[in-house]
């Protein structure tokens, strides 16, 4: 693959500046990088959204989703054909007619549980946010006091219904080429449930001892199986 764009898609909870490290990582190396911002009021908007926003640019490109993002981004219709390959990080491998939603219930350990979630109105819909006093616990428990600070008061939240967001089709780590990054820490998707999907895409695993903020405390890691990722 001929010097491929990196595109980097945050999930639900942080904006894109949850890959800053991993970016300067890559651009340091000499790669260009994009980091888009999903909406993250619909499923099928956010699908959309990024397959729009995939469209402008040329390829080839290498796309690498956190959390919610990999839904998106199992999503035939979110991809273009300048798609290489994919990297799931600490994220949801979806298929077809299944949710992000049951995918984190499948297997225990998740706290993205209603006590631990503040639920606000927004014109239109509802959006969800985490207690900051549990931002850590659930989200960053190995990142720094101040980042956890930082995180927890520009979180970026999403609509519940985005979790209950399906397609038709088959997944496209079906036809392309994945990696997955698995957080063994992880207090958000549960391990088991990461080396499941991974396990059931047939990625190339990388395992980290971090939590669900792998890219912002851990960004060699993420870094390296994205350049892999790039062939």
């Amino acid at each position: 693959m001929n010097q491929p764009t990196f595109v980097l898609v945050h999930g639900a909870l942080t904006d894109a500046s949850v890959w800053r490290r991993v970016s300067v990582r890559l651009q340091d190396a000499g790669h260009t990088v994009i980091a888009p911002s999903l909406p993250m009021r619909d499923f099928d908007g956010d699908i959309a959204y990024l397959g729009q926003f995939l469209g402008t640019l040329t390829g080839p490109l290498v796309v690498a989703a956190h959390s919610y993002a990999g839904s998106v981004i199992s999503a035939p219709a979110a991809l273009t054909e300048a798609v290489r390959s994919l990297v799931f990080v600490t994220a949801f491998q979806q298929d077809a007619g299944e949710t992000a939603g049951a995918l984190n219930g499948k297997f225990p350990g998740s706290l993205l549980v209603p006590e631990n979630l503040v639920v606000r109105e927004y014109p239109g819909g509802a959006e969800v946010y985490l207690r900051p006093d549990k931002f850590g616990e659930v989200y960053a428990g190995d990142a720094g006091a101040r980042d956890r600070k930082i995180l927890a008061a520009a979180q970026k939240p999403f609509d519940p219904v985005t979790l209950d967001g399906s397609f038709a089709d088959a997944a496209s780590w079906h036809e392309l080429p994945s990696w997955a990054v698995v957080s063994t820490r992880d207090n958000s998707i549960p391990a088991e449930a990461q080396r499941w999907m991974a396990e059931r895409a047939g990625s190339t695993v990388v395992e980290v001892e971090s939590t669900h903020a792998v890219p912002l405390v851990r960004p060699e890691v993420v870094a390296e199986a994205i350049l892999r990722a790039a062939g």
